[in-house]
């Protein structure tokens, strides 16, 4: 199977590390990274998709973070 995230963050380096780690656990990155004001908050938000082949069958229950 192949799993899918869509990691975001606002604008510093916890975003980074989020994607770092993702990276580290097999993860890679699919596509470009966004970047957008969150107007709500007055803050910059960052994003990344992540892809990962997997064993076994998708399931709604499957908890993405743990693969």
């Amino acid at each position: 199977m192949k799993a899918y995230r869509f990691l975001s963050e606002d604008d510093t380096s916890a975003f980074c590390h989020k994607v770092t780690k993702a990276l580290n656990a097999g993860w890679e990155l699919h596509g470009a990274p966004t970047y957008a004001f969150d107007a709500a908050r007055g803050v910059m938000r960052c994003g990344q998709a992540v892809v990962k082949e997997v064993p076994g069958d998708y399931s709604p229950d499957v908890k993405l973070g743990e693969l």
